[in-house]
C-alpha cells in the first residue's frame, strides 16, 4: 500500500515537473519572439532616426528623440583657461565683454610672500602721473614668492620701464594674479601651479627703487583694489565671495591723463572701496582704515564711534557716506 503511494506521487511529481518544463520552454519561445520583434522594432525606429538626422536636425521632432534635441540646447561652460589666453599681452580682454557683475569665490588664499608688509597702496600717483593698479609688499632680496591661489601661468616676461621680470597667473575663479619686479622667474607659462608653490624670487628689476614684490589681482583686465579682498595685516581674506561691479572699475580701465589729479584720485578711491568692511580676528581701527585709505578720524566718524569704542569680531562698518 506505501509502495503504491509512493509510486503515485512519485508520476505526479514527474507529471508536474514535464508540465512547467513545456511551461518554460512555451514562455520561453514567446519571450524570444518579442525579443526578435522588439529588436526589429527597435532597428526600424533606429533607421528611421538616422533617416531623419541625414536631412537636418531642424527636422527632428521632440517625440522622436528628446535627448538629442536636450543635448543641442545646452551650452558648455566657457573654459577660464581658453578665453582671452595668450601668452604675450598683460590685458587680453580688450574685446571680451565682461560682465556687468560677478560674484569671485576667494577662499584658498595664500600670501604671496612670508611677512608681506603693505609698503604702497593701490591708487592713483600724483607724483607720477599714472595709476598705481596694484599694492607694493615689503620684501629683501630673492625672498621666495608662492602662488595665491591654484590656477596656471599665462605669462612670463620682462618689462625694461614697467614690471621688470613678471609672472601672471589665471586662477580656478576667474581672477588673474600679477606679480612683479621679480630677481628670478621659476615657472613657465602653461604650467599649472598650487596655492603655496614658490614661483619665483623677489628682487628690485624693471621701474622699482628697491626691492619688493607689486602685487595684482585682476578680473578680465579690470584691476581690483587687493586691499578689497585681502586684509594685508594678517593676510586672510575679508570675505569668501567678492562681487566686482563692471561700472565701479569702468574708470580705472579707461583713464584719462586730461582728468585733474584730485578728480582722478577722487575716482579711483571709490572704485577700490566697497561701502562695508566686516572686522575680523585680528583687526584693528588703525589697519582697517589704512587698507582703504582712510583716517581712523574718518571711519570712526562715519561709524557714530568715540576715540575709545572698540571694535568687535563681526561688526559690519561703514567705509563710505
Amino acid at each position: 500500500m506505501i509502495a503504491t503511494i509512493k509510486r503515485k506521487s512519485k508520476q505526479n511529481m514527474n507529471s508536474k515537473t514535464m508540465i512547467c518544463a513545456a511551461l518554460m520552454t512555451v514562455m520561453g519561445l514567446s519571450c524570444f519572439a518579442q525579443g526578435k520583434q522588439s529588436k526589429s522594432s527597435h532597428s526600424k525606429a533606429h533607421r528611421e532616426l538616422l533617416a531623419k538626422q541625414s536631412t537636418g536636425k531642424d527636422n527632428i521632432k521632440m517625440g522622436d528623440n528628446s535627448f538629442i534635441q536636450l543635448l543641442d540646447d545646452i551650452e558648455p561652460e566657457p573654459d577660464i583657461y581658453t578665453e582671452g589666453w595668450n601668452s604675450r599681452s598683460v590685458n587680453p580682454f580688450k574685446e571680451s565683454q565682461v560682465p556687468d557683475r560677478e560674484v569671485l569665490d576667494v577662499r584658498g588664499y595664500h600670501r604671496p610672500v612670508a611677512g608681506g608688509r603693505l609698503s604702497s597702496n593701490y591708487g592713483y600717483r600724483a607724483r607720477f602721473g599714472r595709476m598705481h593698479k596694484g599694492v607694493d609688499l615689503a620684501i629683501r632680496m630673492n625672498d621666495t614668492i608662492y602662488a595665491a591661489y591654484d590656477g596656471k601661468i599665462r605669462l612670463t616676461n620682462y618689462e625694461a620701464r614697467g614690471y621688470g621680470n613678471y609672472i601672471i597667473i589665471r586662477h580656478g575663479n576667474k581672477l588673474e594674479t600679477v606679480y612683479g619686479h621679480l630677481n628670478k622667474i621659476l615657472v613657465k607659462p602653461e604650467q599649472v601651479v598650487k596655492a603655496g608653490q614658490p614661483i619665483g624670487l623677489g628682487g628690485s628689476t624693471g621701474r622699482s627703487t628697491g626691492p619688493h614684490l607689486h602685487f595684482e589681482t585682476r578680473y578680465m583686465g579690470y584691476a581690483i583694489n587687493p586691499s578689497a579682498i585681502i586684509n594685508f595685516d594678517n593676510h586672510t581674506v575679508h570675505t569668501d565671495y567678492y562681487t566686482f561691479t563692471k561700472s565701479t572699475y569702468t574708470q580705472a580701465r579707461s583713464f584719462s591723463p586730461k582728468k585733474s589729479n584730485e578728480e582722478r584720485s577722487s575716482r579711483y578711491q571709490v572704485a577700490s572701496t566697497p561701502d562695508t568692511y566686516t572686522v575680523k580676528r585680528g583687526d584693528s581701527v588703525a589697519s582697517i582704515a589704512r587698507a582703504y585709505g582712510l583716517s581712523t578720524t574718518t571711519l570712526r566718524r562715519l561709524n557714530g564711534m568715540s576715540p575709545t569704542d572698540r571694535i568687535i569680531i563681526g561688526q559690519v562698518l561703514k567705509l563710505k557716506n
